[in-house]
């Protein structure tokens, strides 16, 4: 039996790596998974129906929708933490872009204040097989979708700011001097 698209990774857990910020708030990390639909991978976002993102299930039903997102580790860069809980909720792989910023936000179900990072994720591999399979679902969806769907205002905003950075003419100007990158 042959195994493709499948990561050889056990999804991390536990807090004794975890970072906070100088006011105790625990800092997060995560991505905003993207592709071109349409045949187009092109840099340059000219109309946002060609932009699907991928938005997966939360552990807890009844949550809704989100981007992938979870705790920067001591261990690692906050790049190399988003693609790693991406990988990790939601089985996808590729470009870490710029940030996108940072939001400071509270816990819905907890009074815990949170500092969160998002980053753009241009997909380039889809796994078959990863660590939360098992208990998220994920569907790709147009941006008007995942900003319904989306229950979590500060990561609605940072889809707003990729969107916003997508179709700006600075990142279309780039794409035409520079189409090889």
């Amino acid at each position: 039996m042959e195994l493709k698209n499948m990561v050889a990774l056990v999804a991390r857990n536990g807090r004794h790596l975890q970072r906070y910020n100088n006011k105790g708030g625990r800092q997060v990390v995560g991505c905003i998974p993207y592709r071109y639909n349409k045949g187009s991978n092109q840099a340059c976002l000219e109309d946002v129906e060609r932009l699907e993102v991928l938005v997966i299930t939360a552990q807890r039903k009844g949550k809704g929708m989100l981007f992938p997102k979870g705790g920067w580790e001591k261990d690692e860069s906050i790049k190399e933490a988003a693609l790693r809980e991406t990988v990790e909720e939601a089985g996808v792989s590729g470009i870490v872009e710029g940030m996108l910023g940072k939001w400071n936000f509270k816990s819905k179900s907890q009074d815990a204040s949170y500092e969160g990072y998002m980053f753009p994720l241009l997909v380039q591999e889809q796994l078959d097989f990863w660590p939360e399979k098992d208990i998220r679902q994920r569907i790709w969806m147009s941006v008007p979708e995942a900003k319904e769907a989306c229950q979590q205002g500060w990561m609605k905003e940072a889809l707003d700011s990729l969107v916003n950075r997508l179709m700006s003419p600075q990142q279309c100007e780039e794409e035409e001097e520079n189409p090889a990158l």
